[in-house]
């Protein structure tokens, strides 16, 4: 294959890869909304269409297994497909994991713990995802410091949430009829910290592959 033609197939690439990552981002700030006002539907919809994330997610591993194929790379076209290929997993995980929130909907629905800032941790996560993404398209490696950077935050935040979960739940002395509902608002307001952070995590690994990709730098990378 001749070289700009082979040029041509890693820019295209790229470009999906970045669609992937802005089609996830949308299906997880849609979660997110629908954390927020309890919407069901908008739930049901986020798992009826998880299939379409899984193709895409096959589409582009395929392509990066057929430029591999098609001609050997030099080592910054080697490190370019390479990365895209572990993005497009981290990727795919993410949105797998936006399922788990929008899972989690109906428990969350007593509002029992509604003075956490679920919210602010959701916004944080997305924008982490979002500048991780805006990095790889454009080879910022900067901007990959900065998404590690605020992962730092995220995680004690997340930690200091959890905390306040377990004290209330220490002080609480619900009846044996509200026992259950607490305990279940319990387990699933957990599982939501829990799953931003991994989210976190995620964006964390996108910079990392980036940043490896753009300055052969493994600094970010654990």
């Amino acid at each position: 294959m001749p070289r700009e033609e082979y040029q041509e197939r890693l820019d295209e690439l790229r470009d999906d890869v970045v669609r992937m990552g802005n089609v996830v981002s949308t299906r997880l700030q849609k979660t997110i909304a629908a954390l927020e006002t309890y919407d069901q539907s908008i739930a049901t919809r986020i798992a009826e269409t998880d299939h379409e994330i899984n193709e895409l997610y096959l589409d582009l591993e395929q392509d990066c297994i057929d430029l591999f194929a098609l001609q050997q790379p030099v080592a910054g076209d080697l490190r370019f497909i390479a990365a895209s290929f572990k993005i497009i997993t981290d990727l795919e995980r993410i949105a797998d994991l936006a399922a788990n929130l929008a899972a989690s909907i109906r428990s969350a629905e007593t509002g029992l713990f509604s003075e956490i800032a679920i919210s602010d941790l959701a916004e944080i996560t997305v924008e982490m995802l979002d500048d991780a993404i805006a990095a790889y398209a454009k080879d910022d490696a900067e901007a990959c410091f900065a998404v590690a950077e605020r992962d730092e935050d995220l995680d004690g935040r997340c930690e200091r949430a959890a905390q306040q979960i377990i004290r209330t739940l220490v002080d609480e002395t619900p009846s044996n009829d509200e026992l259950e509902l607490l305990l279940e608002s319990v387990t699933s307001v957990l599982l939501t910290i829990r799953d931003l952070e991994r989210i976190g995590d995620h964006a964390v690994n996108i910079a990392a592959r980036t940043l490896y990709m753009v300055e052969n730098d493994d600094a970010l990378i654990y």
